[in-house]
Order: structure tokens, then sequence, then C-alpha cells
């Protein structure tokens, strides 16, 4: 089962993703795609996301890139926190694939992701309704997202939007 979570800022999507998981066996992985930076407003979201999932049975796996080359201990849940971080990882770090091949990597990454687990849940930002003036970098940024949150909602099982810690399900139903 492969369930697509998108909201906004501070809307609960990171909580009901967790919640979608908890009832699984085990293993259960949390899949962190944040890039630790050096700035403290990065540290703080780290720590907040650790504080929430602390005593969850969740086993942290970091990596910022390439998902396609990951192979899980074991065949488990997987929670990918989140496609946003994915999504400027592979088109603006180094290790990343860059322009042309960055939705290409963010895609397949999650079709691999997908074939090596038993459920998983993508956790990913709405950030389209903030204006239309932006930077041609981040306009860039959000064509990639935007294609793709389209590419993985053809292929989720589900699709949900969490607005005021309520799920809308746009596609399938809660599993």
């Amino acid at each position: 089962m492969f369930t697509l979570v998108i909201g906004g800022a501070a809307s609960g999507k990171s909580e009901y993703a967790e919640s979608l998981l908890l009832g699984a066996p085990g293993p259960r992985y949390y899949l962190a795609t944040m890039e630790p930076m050096e700035d403290a407003e990065c540290r703080a979201r780290i720590e907040k996301h650790r504080r929430q999932r602390a005593g969850k049975g969740f086993v942290t796996i970091e990596r910022g890139v390439d998902l396609a080359g990951l192979a899980l201990p074991a065949r488990g849940d997987v929670l990918l926190e989140d496609l946003g971080n994915l999504a400027a990882n592979e088109l603006y770090s180094p290790a990343g694939s860059g322009p042309a091949g960055a939705l290409g990597a963010v895609v397949e990454g999650v079709r691999h992701l997908r074939a090596e687990c038993r459920g998983l849940v993508v956790v990913s930002n709405e950030i389209f309704a903030g204006g239309r003036d932006y930077a041609p970098g981040t306009e860039t940024y959000l064509r990639l997202l935007a294609d793709a949150h389209r590419a993985l909602a053809a292929l989720a099982d589900n699709v949900c939007e969490v607005a005021c810690g309520l799920p809308i399900y746009y596609k399938g139903a809660k599993p």
C-alpha cells in the first residue's frame, strides 16, 4: 500500500502520516531526507521530528538523495519525510541528480522504495498556494515538486491532503 500525504506547514500531516504506520507489525522505518545543515532552524526541525517519533518504534534511516540505491535492512513499512526535501536535494545538492535528472531520481527512487517495503507513506508539502512572485530557482523547484506530486499521485493507492489535522482523501481511502 502506498499513501501520499500532502499538507501545508503545521497542518498535522507528519503526525497523521505516522499514525498510518503505528499499527504495522514492524519493522517501521522513518526515512529522513533533510540533509543536516549548520543552521539552527534546520537543527531545530530535525530535533522536533526526532522528539515526535520517539518511542513509536521507528528505525531512522537518513538519506537525502538516491533512494533508488537504498536497500532496507529488512522488509517493513516506510515513512518518507519528506518529498520536498528529497526534491530539493536531488535538484541542488552536489550529490543529487541536478535539474535534468531530479524528477526521474525522485520518482524512480520512490518506485524502488515501494518495491522494497510492505507499506509506504510519503509526506510532502503543499507550497503552491503562496502566490506567484518567485525567484527563477524557486520556480524550478516548484515545478519539480508539482511534477513529482502528479507522478506519485498516479502511482499511489491513496492520496490525501491534511488540513487542520484532518485528512481529506482525493484517491482511495484511509488504509
